[in-house]
């Protein structure tokens, strides 16, 4: 019994790992595309104009990407930071004892 049952599980692997292979690359495929729209996109929106950028624009745009590259960095080292000092971990209940218990025991009365 304990051969048939491998040898069913090695039937069904093949057809799964085969659509696996396909969706990925679907996935892929539809990613490029993408990317090769946005660059068709971007070279003749940047074509269509004969306005020169100044310098002062190339100036606003380098400053741009740098402050977005050190924010993300930034970002990331506290994500490390925090995830490394334990920050990111569930909060906990703590329950304070009842201070009843003490005064408890004195109060019983004996019948």
């Amino acid at each position: 019994m304990k051969g048939s049952s491998t040898s069913n599980q090695s039937d069904i692997e093949p057809s799964s790992s085969r659509y696996g292979n396909l969706g990925t690359w679907a996935v892929i495929a539809v990613l490029l595309a993408f990317l090769v729209a946005a660059v068709v996109i971007g070279y003749l929106g940047w074509i269509s104009t004969d306005n020169d950028v100044p310098t002062s624009g190339y100036l606003a745009m380098a400053l741009g990407v740098v402050f977005s590259l050190a924010v993300g960095a930034g970002l990331m080292a506290l994500l490390f930071y925090s995830s490394r000092r334990g920050y990111d971990e569930p909060a906990e209940l703590v329950q304070e004892p009842d201070r009843d218990e003490g005064q408890g025991t004195s109060q019983q009365k004996d019948t």
